[in-house]
C-alpha cells in the first residue's frame, strides 16, 4: 500500500510547516490593524424583554 509510505509526504508536510512557521507567521504577526478595537468606546446596550405570546 503506497499511502502508508511516509517518505514523500512527510517531507512535504515538514516543508510546508517550516514555511508557515518561519516565513508566513512572522509576517502575519507583524501586521498592525488599521482600526484597533482599543479605540472604540463600549456603550451599554439597552435590552427590552421579548413579548412572548404564551406568557
Amino acid at each position: 500500500m503506497p499511502q502508508l509510505n511516509p517518505n514523500p509526504w512527510f517531507f512535504i508536510m515538514l516543508t510546508s510547516w517550516l514555511t508557515f512557521s518561519l516565513i508566513i507567521q512572522p509576517k502575519l504577526l507583524a501586521f498592525t490593524s488599521t482600526n484597533p478595537p482599543l479605540n472604540k468606546k463600549s456603550t451599554p446596550t439597552s435590552t427590552t424583554p421579548w413579548p412572548w405570546p404564551w406568557t
